[in-house]
């Protein structure tokens, strides 16, 4: 009896894993609905390929505007100016009447601009052409609030100026860092678009070390797609966690409205000159007292160059910190402080970041051969 038993159960053994067989091999998809879930939700997690939903991107923006927009303000300006006569502009006439100038009636100047408070007791980063001859500067706050302010120190050379209001407890922006910026990030502009106060545009990270666009002498710009109208100049460019990386400054436009290139101060630099102003009253840079110019390939072949890296001296100043050095026209600086010099707005930076009184070697090429120059650096003079 128990030898029979066996029998069977080992034929419906048999008789099962052959049904198994037939169904894995003809119909496998009858075996996946029994399987579970946990092996396709694992491979869609790894997958790189599934782009993940929009909806947190953009509440991640909005987030970063509403963090960043309360430390932006409107700034308002008024001055006086004298309208413009040709009688003026005659060297005869001025010495004639030399006092008729100021004689003449003067009108009132509007202007609009932005700022970002970069502290809570009333420190404003701006930019120095929204302030300039400015007589009456007012901030209006993104919760309405009106201050009246005054210039604590100003950079033309960078466009950078700092104003300070008195108030204390004042929203303030939170300062990125230009390392974790790459071409292609999102990023938003903010600021007093045409006098409508408080607009934010968005847009992404175009370029980043724009020079040689003859804006300020010091240019190292990050481009942005980011749409900036008048009245934006001096506002914020945050990143997508709401963190200042820029100042709103210029834009190209034939028509004086946006198209799309528009460009910003790079926070590395305009933290520099905030911190300078606000603890000496001013910005102080480097100097060498030499006139620089790109070296192309055409220039190099005309003086006869073997190497078209570097910056060519076309004069030096008589006394100044290049010419007591021993530097001299047709020279090639290659190299300051340790760091290569590939073209002009390079140069003029690292020159600028030197503290003036420091001695530093500068390499250059003479009679396409290298020399070791030490060069006491000189206080950049004040620009009239």
């Amino acid at each position: 009896m128990l030898k029979r038993f066996w029998l069977l159960f080992a034929q419906a053994c048999t008789l099962c894993v052959a049904a198994l067989f037939v169904v894995a091999t003809l119909r496998p998809d009858l075996l996946s609905r029994y399987a579970g879930r946990t092996g396709p939700v694992v491979l869609t997690q790894e997958s790189p390929a599934v782009a993940p939903p929009a909806s947190p991107s953009l509440h991640a923006l909005a987030a970063a505007a509403r963090k960043a927009t309360p430390a932006v303000v409107n700034i308002y300006t008024v001055k006086d100016v004298r309208p413009r006569n040709s009688l003026l502009d005659d060297n005869a006439f001025r010495q004639a009447f030399p006092d008729l100038a100021e004689r003449l009636p003067q009108r009132k100047q509007n202007s609009l601009g932005s700022g970002v408070i970069v502290s809570p007791d009333g420190y404003v980063l701006t930019s120095n052409h929204v302030v300039a001859g400015a007589d009456d500067i007012q901030l209006v706050l993104a919760d309405g609030r009106v201050l009246k302010a005054r210039i604590t120190g100003t950079d033309p050379e960078s466009d950078l100026a700092v104003l300070k209001a008195d108030a204390a407890g004042l929203p303030s922006i939170t300062f990125g860092s230009l390392e974790h910026v790459e071409v292609g990030d999102p990023v938003l502009a903010i600021g007093n678009a045409y006098g409508f106060g408080h607009t934010v545009t968005s847009g992404i990270v175009s370029a980043l070390g724009r020079t040689s666009l003859g804006i300020n002498r010091y240019e190292d710009f990050i481009q942005t797609d980011a749409p900036i109208n008048p009245g934006n100049s001096g506002g914020a460019l945050v990143d997508a966690n709401g963190s200042l990386i820029g100042v709103n400054s210029a834009i190209y436009s034939q028509s004086g409205g946006s198209m799309g290139i528009g460009f910003a101060i790079p926070v590395s630099l305009a933290r520099t000159v905030l911190e300078q102003i606000i603890q000496n009253g001013e910005v102080t840079r480097g100097w060498l007292g030499v006139e620089p110019q790109d070296l192309t390939a055409d220039v190099a072949r005309a003086l006869a160059l073997e190497r078209v890296d570097g910056v060519l001296i076309r004069s030096v100043q008589r006394g100044g910190p290049a010419d007591s050095a021993g530097i001299a026209p047709r020279d090639v600086v290659v190299e300051i402080a340790g760091k290569p010099t590939r073209d002009t707005p390079t140069l003029l930076a690292r020159i600028a970041e030197l503290k003036p009184g420091s001695t530093v070697k500068l390499v250059v090429v003479r009679a396409n051969a290298p020399v070791d120059v030490d060069v006491t650096i000189g206080k950049r003079p004040k620009v009239q």
